[in-house]
């Protein structure tokens, strides 16, 4: 993805370096932390090699930027990520998938992940895209599901989160599923 990527009252564009501080802080958020995964990057140097290699490999890697209009430019107000996970089968990993607490409730993830998917799958020719919440992240589980993703099965406690375990839930969506 090199252009922009527009929906209704946001917009989604490769994120640069510039948005490494805004990623770092959302991603420590008290509201958004404890429902990302804890080996993603989230650390400064991390994030930053994540978005040059974003760039070098746009097809197979993206950390995008989620912005709102505001005023004559646009707010940062959340983010995305995804990654190939096969590339002889064209399935790509959706993850990183947070919205700033001050603009939920505007479906803006529900809306950015629906955009995202359909490129990644009718422009990118990715086949499948696939994620994982944690059991206990309901909210996320309904934004998923709205966005067009279907439950598959879960992995019973299979991460150790808060001092207890929890399952991963697993939701994909294919490219029939949209056609």
């Amino acid at each position: 993805m090199t252009e922009l990527l527009a929906g209704d009252g946001f917009r989604l564009r490769r994120a640069t370096l510039d948005d490494v501080p805004f990623l770092v802080d959302l991603s420590r958020h008290a509201a958004v932390e404890p429902f990302l995964a804890a080996v993603s990057p989230w650390r400064e140097e991390e994030l930053a090699a994540e978005i040059e290699r974003s760039r070098a490999e746009p097809e197979h890697h993206g950390r995008l930027a989620l912005e709102v209009p505001d005023g004559d430019g646009w707010a940062p107000a959340g983010a995305l990520a995804y990654e190939v996970s096969n590339r002889r089968s064209r399935i790509a990993h959706l993850f990183g998938v947070m919205v700033d607490p001050r603009f939920r409730g505007r479906r803006l993830a529900e809306e950015a992940t629906r955009v995202l998917v359909r490129h990644l799958v009718f422009e990118l020719d990715y086949h499948r895209v696939q994620l994982e919440v944690y059991g206990f992240n309901e909210h996320g589980m309904r934004v998923f599901e709205r966005a067009g993703f279907v439950r598959e099965g879960a992995r019973r406690k299979a991460y150790q989160r808060q001092g207890a375990w929890h399952d991963g839930v697993l939701y994909g969506v294919i490219r029939e599923d949209l056609e």
